[in-house]
């Protein structure tokens, strides 16, 4: 392990792993961490009723981008990694660190973004924290959240519950976040604009949940994209995960920009969909049922898991060959989200 902290180590992908690994994970051990989930799954009442409560930080450059800024991915980052476990998320908590000189009108319409999210969640921010460091010692503004939500009886959902047979289905086109906000670093216009997807995912969770029970694993590809977080459920299941590059939704846009950069679309950020693992007998109700919903009608079965290498994620390719979709060591894309 490298003796300093690189900007690698925060790319979700292998080096955010071996940190997580050799530094927090052995000196925090305990059950509801050991399940590395998007959330602590805890005991609450009533019998059969979990909690799930889980905590993010917000650090996006820059603070506004096209389809969103900090505020909004701060709300619906935390309530997405609820709402991925099955909960119905309920409270957040705001943390923010402001630069010396950071302007009130930014300020202000950051706390409103949030402040509109939390309504569109349905959720409420009950409690926070303001610090303020000197000039030149943070980047303007970043915001750290928590929440807590219920998962009912019967609901168990979880990164090491896929099976060999089971559907792979992703919510809609995949990286529009991440290079949405590389365009707006960069100065890029294109005739079609990249707008960010983030948006509250537990409206489209209650909906699938509702018509197909036998989902088994909700994940929102984040840091790290499509590909990063299907090694993490293929590990966390040891299973083999095989996807289709045909079947895989991409906006033009994002297609052309990812090209002319050299990047993977299927390693870029997403902060409004969601990928589902689910039973194959429930795949064409789930399927409905996302298309049913207004962040679920572009969604697409794009794979299968398998009884094959344990871990591994393969992408058989439009020309039909197979290539293995490894974890990268970093992010291609630093500080979006």
């Amino acid at each position: 392990m490298s003796e300093r902290i690189l900007l690698a180590h925060g790319s979700g992908g292998e080096l955010s792993h071996e940190l997580i690994a050799r530094m927090f994970a052995p000196a925090f051990a305990n059950p509801a961490l050991a399940r590395m989930d998007d959330s602590a799954v805890l005991p609450a009442p009533p019998p059969g009723s979990r909690l799930a409560f889980t905590t993010d930080g917000h650090v996006v450059r820059p603070l506004f981008f096209p389809g969103g800024d900090i505020g909004r991915l701060a709300v619906c980052g935390t309530v997405n990694d609820l709402a991925v476990m099955g909960a119905s998320p309920l409270y957040l908590s705001a943390a923010v660190v402001l630069e010396e000189g950071f302007p009130t009108a930014d300020l202000a319409r950051i706390v409103a973004s949030m402040a509109a999210a939390a309504h569109e969640a349905g959720v409420e921010i009950v409690t926070g924290d303001t610090k303020v460091v000197e000039r030149g010692s943070a980047d303007g503004c970043f915001i750290t959240t928590a929440g807590v939500g219920v998962i009912p009886a019967g609901v168990d959902l979880s990164g090491a519950n896929a099976r060999p047979g089971d559907v792979v289905l992703v919510s809609g086109p995949v990286g529009d976040h991440g290079l949405a906000i590389l365009s707006q670093r960069e100065g890029l216009r294109f005739e079609v604009p990249l707008e960010s997807d983030v948006a509250p995912l537990n409206g489209l969770v209650h909906t699938l949940l509702e018509a197909a029970p036998a989902v088994h694993a909700l994940r929102d590809p984040t840091r790290g994209g499509l590909a990063t977080t299907l090694n993490e459920i293929a590990r966390q299941s040891q299973v083999e995960i095989v996807v289709e590059e045909a079947s895989i939704p991409v906006r033009p846009a994002a297609q052309a920009l990812a090209e002319m950069l050299g990047l993977d679309p299927l390693y870029v950020a997403n902060e409004g969909k969601l990928i589902a693992i689910v039973a194959p007998e429930a795949a064409q109700a789930a399927l409905a049922a996302m298309h049913a919903h207004p962040l679920g009608h572009e969604a697409a079965i794009i794979g299968q898991v398998r009884d094959g290498k344990p871990g591994r994620v393969a992408l058989r390719t439009t020309l039909g060959a197979h290539r293995v979709l490894d974890m990268l060591a970093g992010e291609q894309l630093p500080r979006i989200c």
